[in-house]
């Protein structure tokens, strides 16, 4: 993530500051802001039309994923953290609370 590169495959965990509306435009997604050991902050954006939403999602609770990281100037994006239908992508995951969303 520090080499602004798109399109990896990364895992990783971070603590949610920020909840924000889901975005409903095509693929639903829910969407919220981490903010990682080191500093650097994430939007996840988790497509809950494949994957089930993490529900009593909270400001300071810690969410551990599997996704692929899109740089931004912003800190980037973690998306792809659900299973692939197609079967053709590696799968991701969001960890919250013990549970497993994919």
């Amino acid at each position: 993530m520090a080499e602004q590169r798109s399109g990896v495959q990364v895992t990783g965990e971070g603590t949610v500051f920020k909840l924000l509306k889901d975005d409903n435009q095509g693929s639903r997604h829910q969407r919220f802001l981490i903010e990682l050991p080191e500093g650097q902050t994430l939007l996840v954006a988790h497509n809950i039309d494949l994957a089930p939403r993490i529900n009593k999602l909270n400001t300071g609770d810690t969410v551990a994923f599997h996704g692929v990281y899109e740089w931004n100037a912003h800190g980037g994006v973690i998306h792809w953290t659900h299973h692939d239908p197609a079967g053709r992508h590696e799968g991701g995951w969001l960890k919250h609370s013990g549970k497993t969303y994919e």
